[in-house]
């Protein structure tokens, strides 16, 4: 029997990254199929084009069927932006024959999500934190505990119902049905932790294109999350404006010479480039395109500390940060992330892969394997994450032109 395939698509403010996988006996992904286009029509996280952004998916997603030979029919999705917001929730139910079953740990779970929400909100996410029973705290799995009065500790994660309807739209019109959305940090933190780091207590942080989304892990659990409206972009812009570049320009000078620390860039390090104006190249100094960088960075980190603070755990954090996502390739971010928190602090990426994975050993693709690892743990449990059919792949991007022809009609009308 041909084992089921496990497909993400990672929908960032700067790319999308469609991976299809399998789970071989040796418990090690098998990368199959693989798509990452240019992500246009989105910003910081939310859709503000859905023709373009629906193009852009669906290119993605024709890749990774090209790829790996077969139809794309169902997928999880990752999903950020400023919108996401969390709170802390407890179901209390008595204890029907005094030994705690799955029946009860059902119930406790309905109890911690039958909280008023507004009506533009809806649950992304019913994390359990720890279980009571009988007063009796911190314990992970209650099955069998004798008791008789079962509380339940859970974080609940929201997102704005109309920003998630509005990548759903996006995803299903391509021909591919969300079977589940999941916030970004969730995703990098099933593929960048380690088990002691879980427990001790430790923050993930993904500073993607457009934001910057958080994750607080204490004792084996999710505790916090949060979504800050900073990314790599910013200090895109930052150098366009200070240098009189394009974006596209911009970016590409951060990626090959930029270095977050200016007193680690040694003195006579330039670099050439043509702005806004000038017929000839203009020679600049690393040393100030590293000024320009900095100040940005440390104006980031100290956002993320300011919201750590605020949520409580920020003397429960003996692991430190694990930093990943695309601007954590940037030279000197580490020191100055430990610097800003007062923190250890490491940089992770994706690791034990088979197959097309070459592209994926990189910060910028912890949320899209995380997607996978997401998607094999909700398979576990019997959900239809994906399907393995071994045909050719359909005119994809002949049905998303007829969708979008149906945009531009509903848009004149």
């Amino acid at each position: 029997m041909e084992k089921p395939s496990i497909v993400g698509i990672d929908v960032g403010t700067t790319k999308v990254c469609t991976l299809v996988a399998e789970l071989n006996d040796d418990l090690i992904f098998e990368i199959r199929g693989i798509g990452i286009e240019p992500m246009h029509g989105m910003k910081k996280g939310m859709i503000n084009d859905l023709t373009v952004a629906t193009e852009c998916i669906a290119r993605s997603i024709a890749k990774a069927q090209r790829s790996s030979g077969q139809e794309i029919r169902t997928a999880i999705v990752s999903l950020a932006g400023s919108h996401i917001s969390s709170f802390n929730s407890r179901g209390v139910v008595g204890v029907s024959n005094g030994i705690i079953n799955q029946a009860d740990i059902k119930r406790a779970c309905e109890a911690a999500q039958a909280v008023a929400i507004p009506h533009n909100r809806e649950i992304i996410h019913m994390i359990q934190r720890s279980f009571i029973v009988d007063e009796q705290e911190g314990i992970a799995d209650p099955i069998n505990y004798h008791g008789y009065r079962l509380e339940l500790d859970a974080v609940i994660i929201t997102a704005a119902a109309t920003t998630v309807e509005n990548l759903r739209k996006c995803v299903e019109a391509t021909g591919v049905k969300v079977i589940n959305f999941v916030l970004n940090p969730l995703a990098s933190g099933q593929v960048v932790l380690t088990p002691s780091e879980r427990e001790m207590g430790v923050i993930v942080c993904d500073i993607g294109g457009g934001t910057s989304d958080l994750a607080i892990y204490i004792n084996n659990s999710v505790w916090y999350t949060s979504v800050i409206n900073l990314g790599g972009n910013m200090i895109t812009s930052d150098i366009a404006k200070g240098l009189h570049l394009t974006l596209e320009k911009a970016e590409e000078i951060k990626l090959k010479h930029g270095h977050s620390i200016k007193d680690e860039v040694a003195e006579g390090e330039t670099f050439t480039v043509h702005p806004f104006g000038e017929e000839a190249a203009v020679r600049y100094s690393r040393k100030d395109l590293a000024l320009i960088i900095e100040a940005r960075v440390e104006e980031i980190f100290q956002f993320i500390e300011e919201d750590i603070r605020r949520s409580g755990y920020d003397r429960l954090l003996p692991a430190g940060m694990v930093l990943t996502g695309g601007t954590a390739k940037l030279s000197g971010i580490r020191t100055i992330a430990s610097r800003v928190l007062n923190l250890p602090v490491r940089i992770a990426q994706p690791d034990n892969l088979n197959g097309l994975a070459d592209q994926l050993y990189s910060p910028a693709f912890s949320t899209s394997v995380g997607l996978l690892h997401w998607a094999n743990l909700l398979n576990k449990t019997d959900m239809p994450i994906g399907e393995k059919t071994p045909i050719w792949p359909k005119d994809i991007l002949g049905r998303i032109k007829r969708v979008l022809d149906n945009f531009n009609v509903e848009k004149k009308e």
